[in-house]
């Protein structure tokens, strides 16, 4: 077992019918794990289960050798580990800054969540601009910068990021992917990402997984032709 996340023979899904069949995995701290594969292969599954929104049947998950099976969902967030989901879930009734802050509301050092707001407004510029803007008045790309931003108040160890880039401009999802791997080498941060855009993904991940039918099919630092044609579609 190597890894600041590690999954062993994780079989999960809805009702009767498994989604994800025996999936193993592990992530190495500070790096990014990209999940690859078509839709339907089970990649938004895996995060769910990965974040305590759906409970495995079968498997273990390890977060810094500690076992998750059980744990709740606060307490995920309190381990270090963040969920962004697809679509962002965005507040838009509350302001930029109530949406940033509601993503450190259970720490106890209101010194250091208030640094790592000023530091989210550093790396999000648009956002320091719009912090009195409600969620409803942002653009597609600042709403995915706003999700991930109050992810990131909570100063994560791992983030599960799925498809940030859905519904961008090609610019705002390359500053997208350029930041995460400016938080990777900063501070640290694990990243396993979830990523339609493949060539978006790999241009900044460590690694790729590449999902189909709710398995693991391949994984490496590279895809090669016949992986991509027969998995990714080009």
């Amino acid at each position: 077992m190597s890894g600041l996340l590690h999954v062993e023979g994780l079989t999960a899904g809805y009702g009767a019918a498994p989604v994800l069949t025996g999936i193993d995995l592990d992530v190495a701290a500070g790096s990014i794990t990209a999940v690859l594969g078509a839709n339907g292969a089970g990649k938004t599954t895996l995060l769910r289960t990965l974040s305590g929104l759906l409970r495995p049947t079968a498997g273990r998950i390890l977060f810094d050798g500690l076992d998750l099976r059980g744990v709740k969902v606060e307490q995920m967030v309190r381990r270090g580990i963040a969920h962004v989901p697809e679509g962002r879930g965005v507040v838009t009734e509350l302001t930029v800054d109530e949406n940033l802050r509601l993503g450190g509301l259970w720490r106890r050092d209101r010194a250091d969540a208030k640094r790592a707001l000023d530091e989210v407004y550093e790396l999000f510029e648009p956002l320091a601009r719009r912090r009195t803007f409600p969620g409803h008045q942002l653009s597609g790309g600042e709403r995915q910068m706003l999700a991930l931003g109050r992810a990131l108040v909570g100063r994560p160890r791992l983030l599960l990021l799925d498809e940030p880039s859905l519904g961008l401009a090609p610019r705002v999802t390359a500053q997208i992917m350029t930041l995460l791997g400016t938080l990777r080498d900063r501070s640290g941060l694990t990243v396993l990402l979830v990523e339609q855009n493949v060539r978006s993904a790999l241009a900044v991940a460590d690694e790729a997984v590449v999902m189909s039918l709710g398995r693991v099919v391949t994984r490496g630092t590279s895809i090669d032709d016949e992986l991509r044609h027969a998995y990714l579609g080009f």
